[in-house]
């Protein structure tokens, strides 16, 4: 698939669904890593893809949820 057909597709999911996309991309990186090491087959190309498509799905996640602005109010106690 092309990034901008996979782009559109994940801007479709809810919050939800992406974290569900999220953990099966680190799992399917974890196999690809695995048969990596273990020499198996051509993975790198598979590795990079995989590995950007799990930014874009962080990155789509922590647009979504609100941001929390400056830091929490230390109280003084005498």
């Amino acid at each position: 698939m092309k990034k901008k057909e996979v782009m559109e597709q994940l801007r479709e999911m809810d919050t939800d669904e992406l974290r569900e996309q999220g953990d099966s991309l680190k799992e399917s990186l974890f196999r690809l890593k695995f048969k990596k090491s273990l020499g198996v087959g051509d993975s790198i190309n598979d590795l990079r893809r995989e590995r950007k498509t799990l930014a874009r799905v962080n990155t789509l996640i922590s647009q979504r949820e609100p941001k929390v602005k400056g830091k929490k109010s230390k109280v003084k106690s005498n």
